[in-house]
């Protein structure tokens, strides 16, 4: 999951966070009399979509759900489903192996938010939460879209600041910038100086530039790497989200980004603590410390008592759950069990599938396990690549392996045995459907 396509965009997951993914698995709407909104939704659809209402003074939104998990899941398919990305939803349910969770699983989605610190107007994007927050009126109450986002990388981060949406563009050609085509050339991967669009082109099918030179919110032909710190700068969105997003938003929309882990914010009368790991350019201690200061004037002014205890709890934790901390209010645990229970959608939007095997397919012994569950993450990591490696897990000479296939031909082939070594550092070896056939035929003879 290394791929290093980017206009300051691209995705770059070293192998090393390849085997962390497989080791450790990942208030009432007002009434508003002036304007014309919309019904209100039901529940499950308000949660999917995020699309959310709140007055003036209320600053979280959102409601904390479940969803039972079914067998062949991923909680990378289950949180793009949700309008979530891969580090939230890993966060909030770290007791679930991401790539191969146990069927009947119950998983918390956080699709309840404390919004960022910032003027509610335009785009805020969070890089602290990998949120993009839309509001597109600027009034006493606030209408809210949100979309999980990807940003970039330790090293290589998204700038903070001011900016505008300056042009946009549909079905944008990637000019790749020279430092990008050097890192590849580095790595036996030369880049062209442009990427038309198509399925190769890490931008998508939509682009929007912003102000600050060679930044952009844009599209992704890899997925699953929203919600991960993996690009070279840039906003990355799901598909399906650029798309409405590309929509509703006109040039000159400002857009303000922030990194802001402890967010604290109300709700029917209840303040609210929500906090993410802190990246590693920020001063972690100085951002705590802050937060102690904010908490103990607030306590003052309200004379209410704040539970330092459950506020430290949350801290380390870092779940991304917005959780009460004034005493006598519910915790964690009390807030997990009250989570609505969502149905499971008949077919996760964007679930990868693979391909039947074919005797005339081109395949990759890609590796070998001597347990399942190890297999079966890594098939689920290949097939979760931009675009998909079809991937599937066999048992051959008491070892599990994984294969990936089928491929058309041999150019197909040899495309995907340079992307897995490139990528993800696997050295995969072609098996030709020849020697398919010669395998099943020594398999099924007779002795003798």
């Amino acid at each position: 999951m290394r791929f290093l396509m980017k206009n300051q965009c691209g995705l770059r997951l070293p192998s090393i966070a390849l085997l962390c993914l497989l080791l450790n698995a990942c208030a009432n709407r007002p009434v508003l009399q002036e304007l014309a909104w919309p019904e209100p939704e039901p529940l499950t659809q308000s949660l999917e979509r995020h699309h959310f209402f709140l007055a003036r003074e209320e600053s979280v939104i959102g409601q904390l759900a479940m969803v039972t998990l079914r067998e062949g899941d991923t909680l990378p398919d289950v949180a793009r489903h949700f309008g979530l990305g891969f580090q939230e939803i890993g966060d909030a349910n770290p007791d679930i192996d991401a790539w191969a969770p146990a069927p009947q699983s119950r998983a918390i989605l956080p699709v309840q938010f404390v919004l960022p610190d910032a003027p509610k107007k335009g785009i805020v994007i969070n890089l602290a939460t990998m949120r993009l927050f839309h509001y597109p009126h600027a009034n006493d109450f606030a209408e809210v879209v949100t979309y999980p986002v990807g940003t970039g990388r330790q090293g290589r981060s998204t700038p903070m600041g001011q900016m505008l949406v300056e042009r946009k563009a549909i079905n944008p050609t990637w000019f790749v910038p020279a430092s990008i085509r050097q890192d590849h050339a580095l790595k036996g991967d030369p880049l062209p100086q442009a990427v038309l669009p198509g399925p190769a082109n890490p931008l998508g099918n939509r682009a929007m530039y912003l102000s600050k030179s060679s930044y952009l919110i844009h599209g992704t032909n890899k997925p699953y790497s929203v919600g991960l710190r993996a690009s070279n700068g840039c906003i990355r969105l799901y598909p399906e989200h650029i798309e409405k997003l590309f929509q509703d938003l006109p040039v000159k929309t400002p857009v303000r980004i922030v990194n802001q882990p402890y967010l604290i914010g109300w709700r029917d009368g209840s303040l609210y603590l929500e906090a993410h790991t802190p990246h590693r350019e920020l001063k972690a201690r100085q951002l705590r410390q802050k937060l102690y200061g904010q908490l103990k004037k607030i306590e003052k002014k309200q004379a209410r008592k704040v539970d330092w205890a459950r506020v430290d709890e949350t801290l380390r934790q870092a779940r991304g759950i917005p959780v009460p901390i004034f005493q006598q209010t519910d915790d964690l645990e009390a807030i997990l069990r009250k989570a609505v229970q969502l149905s499971h959608p008949e077919q996760l939007y964007g679930s990868p599938e693979v391909p039947a095997m074919t005797p005339r397919g081109w395949y990759l012994d890609v590796a070998a396990a001597s347990d399942e569950l190890s297999a079966r993450r890594l098939a689920a990591v290949l097939n979760h690549q931009g675009p998909q490696i079809p991937a599937r897990t066999t048992m051959k000479d008491g070892r599990y392996r994984v294969i990936a296939g089928p491929f058309e031909d041999s150019k197909r082939a040899k495309e995907a045995v340079k992307r897995l070594k490139v990528d993800l550092e696997l050295d995969a070896a072609i098996v030709p459907p020849a020697k398919q056939l010669s395998d099943a035929a020594n398999a099924h003879r007779s002795p003798d």
